[in-house]
């Protein structure tokens, strides 16, 4: 039986029958789902007996050359007395079976090509059985709807395999795979990409691969942006709510605590803007979002001083960290201490610079004395200490 290559190239083995001398000999053949199989009977000693070509429902395609059965797939292509071949086209599952070669003369031989259909799986599908959530467990199906042989399937995540449950089931001709997963998830598995991979003998090392991304649902989280510096009226404020969640939440809701919002001031999104400010403002902000997973809020505290105001300080979310007023703090003690270290040493030299002008003057005296003791008189002693 010859094989017809396919577009794509891929070779099929094919199978004589026994060796051993008949009058016709059939070839097995295997042949790709819509592919084209060739069917050749090979005749000995042919003499012009009639030859017949069925199909596995013993359906007669041709008698000798002639078309038997309506059917535009199988064409007669070559018929001789050593070699009778016909074609069939866009093969299916359907046309698998064996095809009888008969060769009339006072006895009836006959040979079966037995036609094996290979169908190759398309990419797999990924069905999620139970939703992924916060804290629990997602479970994940990969299924290949049909192929023959069957097809083999795994879970794939980071390069390593997860381990599955696999189950086949029947379907006429082909077979249905599929490869369960139950794994737990966080919220930082948001994303995280798994595939499903099916390999199968005629697939020639290549694969079918479906890529899936982690959805995992959880509740949200608010922060709001603090604004930078001091607040004194006549300022404008814009304080921008920054929420995450998944879903993400549609509706983010600002609201003043134990009062009503002030008249001008607007929401654009996510932020809530204010213009001149005044003590009217003050008061404790909050931002609010929820999801189908929970709800999460944030507060500001907002406190307006006037504009001479030397000790207007915002409370609430500091624009300025605490390590760096340490930092300056820490500046300002060194510097003092440097000025004292410099001032005590500059005294220190001073002293000490007229301490020894006064020991200069007492060594003047002290010669004035030896003159006036080595006999000098009194008025020539006095002239000399004068000068």
């Amino acid at each position: 039986m010859a094989l017809y290559l396919l577009p794509s190239a891929q070779r099929f083995s094919w199978s004589p029958q026994p060796t051993r001398q008949h009058a016709v000999e059939a070839e097995n053949v295997t042949v790709l789902e819509g592919g084209t199989a060739q069917i050749s009977c090979r005749l000995q000693n042919y003499d012009g007996s009639i030859v017949v070509i069925q199909n596995p429902r013993r359906q007669t395609l041709f008698f000798n050359g002639t078309r038997a059965l309506k059917d535009d797939r199988f064409q007669m292509v070559l018929f001789t007395p050593r070699l009778v071949r016909i074609t069939l086209t866009n093969v299916s599952v359907s046309d698998e079976g064996g095809y009888f070669c008969q060769l009339y003369t006072d006895d009836t031989h006959h040979q079966v090509a037995t036609l094996s259909v290979v169908v190759l799986p398309e990419v797999p599908i990924v069905e999620v059985k139970t939703e992924a959530v916060e804290g629990g467990e997602v479970e994940l199906s990969c299924l290949s709807p049909r192929s023959k042989p069957p097809a083999t399937l795994r879970w794939v995540r980071d390069r390593r395999e997860i381990p599955g449950v696999i189950s086949q089931q029947e379907n006429v001709k082909t077979v249905s795979v599929s490869n369960t997963i139950r794994i737990p998830v966080e919220r930082k598995d948001n994303g995280a990409a798994l595939s499903c991979e099916a390999s199968h003998p005629s697939l020639a090392g290549q694969k079918r691969i479906r890529h899936y991304r982690l959805d995992v649902h959880f509740a949200p989280t608010v922060r709001i942006v603090p604004p930078l510096g001091i607040l004194r009226e006549g300022d404008s404020l814009s304080l921008t709510c920054v929420v995450t969640g998944n879903p993400m939440p549609r509706d983010i809701q600002w609201s003043r605590v134990n009062d009503s919002m002030p008249e001008r001031a607007e929401t654009s999104g996510t932020t809530l803007i204010m213009t001149r400010l005044s003590q009217s403002h003050n008061g404790t902000y909050l931002c609010q979002a929820h999801n189908n997973y929970g709800r999460a809020a944030d507060h500001y505290t907002l406190l307006v001083y006037g504009k001479c105001d030397p000790g207007a300080v915002v409370e609430a979310h500091s624009a300025v960290p605490y390590a760096v007023i340490g930092g300056v703090l820490a500046l300002l003690v060194f510097t003092v201490i440097c000025v004292l270290i410099v001032t005590i040493w500059c005294s220190v030299r001073q002293k000490g610079s007229y301490l020894t002008h006064e020991a200069s003057g007492l060594d003047e005296h002290g010669e004035v004395q030896e003159a006036f003791l080595n006999g000098n008189d009194t008025s020539q002693g006095k002239k000399e200490y004068l000068l």
